[in-house]
């Protein structure tokens, strides 16, 4: 089953095709009680989303008995603010419809792996409480998610920056202010979400010091995390099942869940 997330019309659309259409894919726990959610938001430098950072990782939460949310958000030639306009409304979806999917709209968690995992921390660093006037109901539901699942993420777009996620998101000669406001770590306040961060020290493609400036940053501001760095692997492991070391991810990011009442 798949969601059109703005079924009355998507702002800034470009089109009428499938990629003009974000979509958000549930897959909910079969739960007594109302289970947490989170959002899941696949990484692909901003130009795709990966397969293997979606479902797999969606049935991974379910048998911690979290429901899931897959979010097909908006990619290239989609740029700054559609892909959080995307994510924000994912987040004000599931709050909405709460009582209809079993969710407890006070446990909404967000997880993104590399530009997906910018993504999810752009939602963390950039939220609101809701228009409690609005004509539609969603937009009455707040956007801040209650935690963050950044899996070697792109946080960054100073000097450790992943270009290809710059570039698509941001565009070839992206003032400096859009640049340091879409930097991740510049963004975070004493109301940031807790998180959750994972990384290879030897990760070739999104430097280690995404992760390590954006924990940096929650540490100054007393923001509760957890920050593990493998010594070594590759990028864009998702559940990462066959790598020596990094495969004890998902198992120590359930234990954190569990930690946070999710």
């Amino acid at each position: 089953m798949s969601l059109l997330l703005w079924p009355d019309g998507t702002p800034n659309a470009l089109g009428e095709g499938a990629e003009d259409k974000p979509t958000l894919v549930p897959y909910l726990a079969q739960t007594a009680e109302p289970a947490a959610a989170v959002i899941v938001c696949p990484g692909g430098g901003y130009a795709r989303r990966a397969d293997h950072e979606g479902e797999p990782v969606a049935l991974w939460l379910n048998s911690l008995g979290i429901s899931a949310f897959v979010i097909h958000y908006r990619v290239a030639p989609y740029k700054h603010p559609n892909p959080l306009l995307d994510a924000q409304r994912a987040i004000r979806t599931v709050r909405s419809r709460a009582g209809e999917w079993n969710v407890d709209k006070s446990r909404v968690g967000i997880l993104g792996f590399s530009a997906g995992g910018h993504l999810a921390s752009s939602a963390g660093t950039h939220y609101d409480h809701g228009r409690p006037d609005a004509d539609d109901p969603i937009e009455r539901e707040g956007c801040r998610p209650d935690l963050l699942i950044l899996c070697y993420p792109v946080i960054s777009f100073g000097p450790y920056a992943h270009a290809g996620s710059r570039q698509n998101l941001l565009g070839e000669d992206a003032e400096q202010a859009l640049v340091d406001e879409m930097s991740s770590e510049n963004r975070v306040t004493e109301q940031t979400p807790p998180a959750f961060l994972w990384h290879t020290a030897d990760d070739a493609s999104v430097p280690v010091e995404n992760s390590l400036l954006f924990a940096s940053a929650l540490g100054r501001n007393k923001v509760p995390y957890e920050l593990h760095v493998f010594e070594s692997g590759r990028h864009g492991l998702g559940l990462a099942a066959e790598q020596p070391g990094v495969r004890a991810w998902p198992e120590l990011c359930a234990d954190w869940l569990k930690r946070q009442g999710f």
